[in-house]
């Protein structure tokens, strides 16, 4: 792995987060892919910056009038409980390197002993196991603070081991 990733949020008028833009290079291992993630529950954290539970998803293009070394966006694709938001299957073609749900502080509870509202997310490497490449996940989870309280990555998952990847494997289901 050579060079650096770097991601720069982008934000709407309100300045909740609309996603991502990366450069450098894309993510290459599931362990890059759960560093990302913990940034963006970090700003997830932060009160206003991810209103409900939504669906991130990273795209293989480049915005209109890129910055050098511009590889790809991870872009708001909608709240997950909404009619507005991404339907089952939506990301078949063509699927996503990377599939992200956000809960904010508001709508999850810590796992830690003290139960503080805490941000979390948990990314989906879809994977195509007829054909032996295994699916991969990562789960973060942090304070209103920032603080990262649990940063666990798997491979070889099962997608309905776990609610958030039964969600994100569903809208990348045929």
């Amino acid at each position: 792995m050579t060079g650096s990733i770097k991601a720069s949020p982008f934000h709407r008028r309100d300045h909740s987060l609309a996603g991502f833009v990366l450069s450098g290079r894309w993510p290459e291992s599931t362990k890059e892919w759960a560093q990302f993630l913990a940034v963006a529950v970090r700003l997830t954290a932060l009160p206003g910056m991810v209103q409900t539970t939504a669906i991130f998803r990273a795209i293989e293009d480049v915005p209109e009038d890129p910055q050098p070394d511009t590889v790809g966006i991870v872009t708001d694709e909608g709240p997950v409980l909404a009619d507005t938001g991404p339907k089952p299957g939506q990301f078949v073609h063509p699927q996503p390197p990377a599939l992200f749900v956000l809960h904010p502080p508001t709508e999850n509870l810590s796992a830690s002993a003290d139960g503080n509202p805490a941000a979390s997310g948990c990314v989906l490497l879809p994977g195509i196991p007829h054909l032996g490449l295994e699916h991969r996940a990562a789960w973060v989870e942090a304070e209103s603070d920032g603080t990262i309280t649990r940063l666990v990555s798997a491979s070889g998952v099962n997608p309905m081991s776990d609610p958030d990847l039964a969600v994100l494997a569903t809208l990348c289901a045929a």
